[in-house]
């Protein structure tokens, strides 16, 4: 399997993108009916978050049938119509496999719950507890029925951790993959995949809430070796991502090398936790920028070094809006939205568009909790109130950090529910739709942009072929990178902060050829200034 680098990923929270029946979720014909925008702005891959069916207490990603569609979200005939017709526009599905854990609904846990022990196997069953935190809160292991045995959760308690270990859960989960191959889907993103790989004898362990103790383990590279070969493997055309928590480079290496034969690329979430307060995601301060350019030189030049390959992004369906994080958005949204595009499109990996990005789409700025769904924020919201915060005060952390911020409708267009659904959405519609808007983007400064950079990437090899050095390193608001290849030199230059920010220009850059910025009438010089998040890109003259 040869990865083409040039290809550029957007991802669709199908439940939010469009619906077509008026029931408020949205669903697979609203997908096909965007295809011709999809095709418009250049994607080359579409990633829909989990459709199967699913008792939805984490969205969809607590599955009880891997090989159907959930209702709310269609038919078979729909998805198979939706892959058929994404060809024709020149685009292939990504489809996500969660594979770590399944609904406790699903038919393996409620025959293992009945005291069939071929299927008690299919899960991680101990006498005695050990010390781990759920990433949802709480102790991440559950009473297994009246049995006196405790299951593991690593995240909700009806998201049950399958046996690895065990060759026919192994069996089970290889045949879900191949089944959708069959369906023509090309592309695989594999949830929290590098948890898989628990250790037989499982230990206490107090340090990150025991997240050492079965993150990266080394027999997780030997199933994904397992998994390639007896799945995507045989694809020659197909494209992986596996979406590594708490992960370190030496093992995102091995996992997207080509020669390890494991995965095509790897996402790592180190960069979007530099608004963290101590490392806790419910806190709220500015984001570092200091330990934002080193993740990404460290990282960039880590993973350049080691023929490894990343999937580069700043939304998915689990954060905030990038843009409320990281820019002055109320003074300089198109310009940050602009520069933060250009700093991981011309990098180094994959980049991933997360629907709304390319039009500058923001939190939904709520009124009240009474507006969220989120299982994740609902608790961490009770949690704060146990701890002592006030209600107003753990209501300004979720509206900063709850993942209900990037999951509110698509907006289309400036009619009710953002063109979205006839009905009420199941989760409300983001204040500013009737501003930001894909009808008033299309002739605005974001989407044509990001159309710009996905250009540049299929026509220019250096962009998708080159490596990575860091650039500018001591600049306190620059993120800056050069890429190389074949003789050939770019020199990518990120200004994030909303004030000026001066810079000596290398003579051979200073004749190079702009190649794309997001202000107007650039001119190169031995000193030169970039304006409030600005994004140039010099190509060198050779």
């Amino acid at each position: 399997m040869t990865l083409d680098k040039r290809k550029v990923v957007y991802q669709i929270y199908p439940k939010s993108y469009k619906d077509t029946t008026g029931n408020g979720i949205g669903d697979l014909r609203g997908i096909i009916e965007k295809l011709p925008y999809l095709e418009e702005l250049g994607v080359d891959v579409i990633w829909l978050n989990p459709f199967y069916p699913s008792p939805q207490r984490d969205n969809g990603y607590d599955v009880s049938d891997y090989t159907a569609v959930n209702p709310l979200f269609g038919t078979m005939d729909d998805f198979e119509e939706l892959s058929r017709k994404g060809k024709e526009h020149g685009i292939e599905i990504m489809l996500d496999m969660v594979l770590n854990h399944c609904s406790t609904d699903h038919e393996w846990f409620q025959k293992a719950l009945a005291g069939d022990t071929y299927y008690q196997d299919f899960f991680i069953l101990r006498d005695e507890p050990t010390d781990w935190v759920s990433k949802f809160g709480g102790s991440s292991w559950a009473p297994f029925g009246n049995t006196g045995k405790y299951y593991l959760h690593l995240f909700d308690k009806t998201q049950a951790d399958l046996n690895w270990r065990n060759p026919h859960v192994r069996e089970e989960l290889f045949k879900v993959v191949n089944f959708w191959r069959n369906k023509g889907v090309k592309g695989f993103r594999f949830d929290v995949i590098n948890l898989i790989g628990k250790d037989e004898e499982l230990k206490d362990n107090p340090a990150f809430d025991g997240k050492p103790e079965y993150t990266d383990r080394p027999i997780n590279h030997d199933y994904l070796k397992l998994l390639n070969k007896a799945t995507f493997g045989n694809d020659s055309d197909g494209i992986t991502v596996g979406e590594m928590s708490f992960t370190d480079i030496p093992n995102c290496v091995q996992y997207s090398n080509p020669d390890s034969h494991e995965l095509s690329m790897v996402f790592n979430f180190h960069h979007l936790k530099v608004d963290y307060e101590n490392g806790q995601k419910w806190t709220r301060k500015p984001f570092d920028f200091e330990e934002l350019k080193t993740l990404f030189h460290t990282w960039g030049e880590g993973m350049s070094d080691g023929n490894g390959w990343s999937a580069l992004f700043w939304n998915n369906h689990d954060q905030p809006r990038a843009l409320n994080r990281f820019i002055d958005v109320e003074h300089f949204r198109n310009e940050g939205a602009t520069m933060l595009a250009s700093s991981i499109h011309l990098s180094r990996g994959t980049p991933y568009i997360y629907m709304g990005e390319e039009i500058g789409m923001l939190d939904p700025d709520y009124d009240s909790m009474a507006d969220y769904v989120d299982v994740e924020s609902l608790n961490a919201y009770q949690e704060m109130l146990d701890q002592g915060k006030s209600p107003e005060e753990a209501f300004h952390i979720i509206k900063a950090k709850s993942r209900d911020n990037s999951r509110t409708p698509m907006q289309w267009d400036a009619s009710s529910n953002a063109g979205f659904s006839s009905a009420e959405p199941w989760l409300k519609v983001g204040r500013t739709y009737q501003q930001i808007n894909v009808a008033n983007e299309k002739k605005g400064k974001i989407f044509p942009f990001y159309q710009n950079l996905i250009r540049l990437r299929k026509t220019l090899p250096i962009i998708a072929q080159g490596d990575y050095q860091a650039a500018y390193t001591d600049s306190s608001q620059v993120y800056a990178f050069e890429r190389e290849y074949e003789g050939q030199k770019l020199l990518v230059l990120n200004n994030f902060s909303a004030a000026e920010a001066e810079l000596d220009l290398a003579a051979n850059y200073q004749a190079g050829k702009v190649l794309i910025s997001n202000y107007d009438n650039v001119e190169l010089s031995a000193k030169i200034t970039l304006k409030p998040y600005q994004t140039l890109a010099i190509l060198k003259k050779s």
